[in-house]
């Protein structure tokens, strides 16, 4: 009876633990979403300035629907302020689950942890700074005398935000690769040698993922990932689980008795 009474305490200790945690997340989130807010506009114009380079001379951003600019800058900002409180929703993370953790496991998942941020910022930015101008100015080619590009702010945002967060999800590959080598689960012997399942399955993701069915886009996701993948079989090589040497079975005459002799 006393043994239920305090693992009912304990759960309701995690409880109380989970919740104080999720207020500091939605706290912080709050925050980040009223300071955006306030600079939605120059935040937009940071975002759309790849395709702003872009656009041929006469074309401009339109909204269509009277509250379509308001809903678009509401949604920016929440976005934004996810992204500005995304270390304090990390930390607020680890800070949960690291008590039951062993000085051991610690030091190994909070590398893991740094660079599963590091390799998300590196593929939003890839997006931005080399995938956005290559697949805008390809788009703009289709702009002619008869048809006009003219785009929606709400449109863009919704087509902007899905393609740095499937980029930035997709660099988590290496990650996760080594994250599994680390644990034994796969080893660089066998990601060599699925190599070529692997080629068509990181196209099928990039199909998924990109928001616009176009060749040219999927290839731009897909180019990255394979040199991300090549460069997750090395690591695995070098820091995946080794493997436990196997105790080798001795000849017959190779053991004694060691019984005492009479």
């Amino acid at each position: 009876m006393q043994e239920d009474l305090e693992e009912k305490l304990l759960f309701t200790e995690h409880l109380e633990e989970l919740r104080r945690r999720l207020l500091i997340c939605v706290a912080a989130v709050a925050i980040g979403f009223l300071v955006a807010y306030g600079f939605s506009e120059q935040i937009f114009l940071f975002l759309s300035h790849p395709l702003i380079q872009s656009l041929p001379e006469g074309s401009s951003f339109i909204f269509t629907g009277v509250t379509e600019a308001f809903f678009t800058y509401m949604k920016l900002a929440f976005f934004a302020g996810i992204f500005a409180a995304s270390p304090v929703i990390i930390y607020q993370v680890w800070a949960f689950v690291a008590p039951g953790l062993y000085d051991r496991e610690k030091r190994g998942i909070l590398p893991f942890v740094v660079l599963a941020v590091v390799f998300f910022i590196g593929g939003t930015a890839f997006a931005y700074f080399v995938v956005f101008p290559s697949a805008f100015k390809f788009f703009m080619t289709y702009n002619t005398h008869y048809v006009k590009i003219m785009p929606s702010i709400g449109e863009y945002l919704s087509f902007s935000c899905l393609f740095l967060l499937g980029f930035g999800l997709v660099f988590e590959l290496p990650v996760f690769i080594v994250c599994l080598a680390r644990l034994g689960i796969i080893n660089h012997a066998q990601l060599s040698k699925n190599r070529k399942y692997v080629i068509i399955l990181i196209f099928v993701i990039s199909a998924i993922l990109t928001p616009t069915p176009d060749a040219i886009t999927q290839s731009l996701m897909a180019a990255p990932l394979l040199v991300l993948y090549e460069i997750s079989i090395v690591v695995a090589r070098m820091f995946g689980k080794k493997p436990q040497s196997q105790d080798i079975e001795k000849p017959a005459d190779a053991y004694e008795d060691d019984r005492p002799s009479a």
